[in-house]
């Protein structure tokens, strides 16, 4: 039942910071992917462009756990919004994490939380109209 209702955020929230710790260049702009294309023109993918790719695919899951119905979506909102609430403290008071890439991971963190209690709404109003 808890990995049901595990915020996926915390996942990003998590990698980013514990690779932040003690290091003294920025990690997240790194290039890990390089790779020519048909046009003949270079791709590159930085480290922090893979881990927004990862949350944006975590994101996905968590937009199909809001679909359930039940107490179980209502703790999935709450931990959801702690973990928004964890992004913004730490963008605010910790300077490491002024990044553009650290930014772009709470803004996905706010769309998952918003999305996820505009299905919670959706839900109880389907509940009310059957009842009546």
């Amino acid at each position: 039942m808890f990995l049901i209702n595990f915020p996926l955020m915390l996942v990003p929230f998590a990698v980013y910071n514990f690779f932040i710790i003690g290091a003294e260049v920025n990690p997240w702009e790194d290039i890990i992917l390089r790779a020519d294309v048909l046009s003949g023109a270079t791709f590159t993918m930085t480290m922090g462009e893979a881990l927004i790719v990862l949350s944006l695919g975590l994101l996905f899951i968590e937009v199909l756990k809001a679909t359930r119905s039940g107490v179980s979506i209502r703790v999935d909102n709450l931990l959801s919004t702690v973990v928004l609430i964890a992004y913004v403290v730490e963008f605010l008071l910790v300077g490491r994490a002024t990044s553009s890439t650290f930014f772009i991971l709470m803004m996905v963190t706010l769309l998952d939380v918003a999305v996820g209690f505009a299905m919670s709404g959706r839900h109880g109003s389907r509940r009310l109209t059957l009842e009546q």
